[in-house]
């Protein structure tokens, strides 16, 4: 098996002005020319997952109400996957490039998670215009800014 080396470019923090990623000096320079893209996607590491017993599941019971009875990791959300790679799309609500700080709407990962990556968000490569799902979430939001105000604890197991 090959083995890749990964290494954090900065971390997630979040305050009373909302979450926000604090890039690593080193790599201050990459945010040149990021202003103007309302919305990045953001690679980060399950870290609190990062374990073998986490690493080995590779299917899951029905971790959402109308779901399959059992589903393979990869049909999943789950932070619990071989390799603990998140993708959040986010909004940029502030940008500091000489801090390194990039102030987000919204993400889901903890204080002090290692972001491994930033890329803007282009309709052109990441907007589908017509994705198909199964049945079973179907009724979902269609979009980041619907899933806000959707209650998300009729949906989980």
């Amino acid at each position: 098996m090959n083995h890749f080396q990964v290494n954090p470019i900065g971390t997630i923090h979040h305050s009373e002005e909302g979450p926000c990623i604090r890039v690593d000096n080193a790599y201050i320079p990459a945010l040149k020319a990021l202003e103007g893209f309302s919305h990045i996607n953001v690679i980060w590491w399950f870290d609190r997952l990062d374990d073998e017993k986490s690493r080995s599941l590779l299917q899951t019971e029905q971790p959402y109400k109308g779901a399959p009875a059992v589903m393979g990791i990869f049909a999943t959300r789950s932070p619990q996957r071989p390799n603990p790679l998140a993708l959040t799309a986010s909004q940029v609500t502030g940008l500091d490039p000489e801090a390194g700080i990039i102030r987000l709407a919204f993400i889901d990962a903890k204080e002090n998670t290692p972001v491994l990556d930033i890329k803007p968000y282009t309709p052109s490569f990441d907007r589908i215009e017509h994705p198909g799902v199964p049945a079973w979430c179907s009724h979902w939001p269609r979009s980041s800014e619907e899933s806000a105000e959707f209650d998300w604890d009729e949906v989980f197991s």
